[in-house]
């Protein structure tokens, strides 16, 4: 089964510093048919101006993960973290038993960041924070596995059984992933366009895919990430 999901009728916030594109509900925007998909809980597609960011806020018993598109993110936390990440770079944080953290664009440019919430295996984690600077070369043309479960082999590993991967594909390229029975995916079209099956993803916009292997396309550079789940 496959879902195309339109970023022009997704949730919207405008703040000023921050442009937010809301994949479920999130915020103001409430959709009671939107709340997740299987363990993702949420994906916003956040623009934050330079010099502003997110201060410190505190969070419990959520895997979190960010993807920077463009720009860069500087995370702090109440572990003693610090650390900043650039383009197709990845920061988590297992909230677990709780746990504070700020977000900030301390650069000159706009930072545009995929923030990503999966609701964990269970309760009462004990909180953790990494990130892993991954090239942009290693997802060209092929499929980059950033994040697994504790039983997978990614470099970045969380408290739920559900994959990240990323990819970057020349125009014109193809390639093909599977979803296995008893398995779930979402596809975010971070940059670009696809033709994923016979549908048409542009920029922004995402697909829902349950038991079902998907071809794509890149209609020009296409750069997408996957969330690959158990089905629940």
């Amino acid at each position: 089964m496959l879902r195309k999901l339109d970023h022009n009728n997704m949730g919207r916030s405008n703040l000023g510093w921050l442009q937010s594109l809301f994949h479920f509900s999130f915020a103001e925007y409430y959709n009671p048919e939107n709340i997740h998909f299987g363990a993702l809980r949420v994906i916003n597609d956040d623009l934050i101006a330079a010099q502003t960011g997110f201060n410190m806020h505190p969070h419990q018993d959520m895997e979190i993960i960010s993807y920077v598109v463009d720009g860069e993110l500087t995370h702090q936390d109440s572990m003693g973290n610090k650390s900043t990440i650039t383009r197709g770079q990845v920061q988590y944080m297992s909230a677990g038993t709780g746990v504070y953290h700020s977000e900030h664009n301390m650069g000159d440019n706009t930072l545009r960041m995929l923030q990503i919430w999966i609701i964990p295996d269970r309760a009462g984690h004990t909180p953790h924070y990494g990130d892993f600077r991954f090239d942009m070369e290693a997802r060209h043309n092929k499929w980059l596995h950033m994040v697994s479960g504790k039983e997978g082999s990614a470099p970045i590993q969380i408290n739920q059984d559900a994959n990240l991967y990323a990819l970057e594909l020349d125009p014109g390229k193809e390639i093909s992933f599977p979803v296995k029975e008893g398995r779930q995916a979402y596809l975010v079209q971070i940059e670009g366009s696809s033709t994923i099956n016979d549908l048409t993803l542009n920029a922004r916009d995402a697909l829902e895919i349950v038991e079902e292997d998907i071809h794509i396309k890149a209609n020009d550079t296409s750069h997408v990430l996957v969330i690959e789940m158990v089905k629940l």
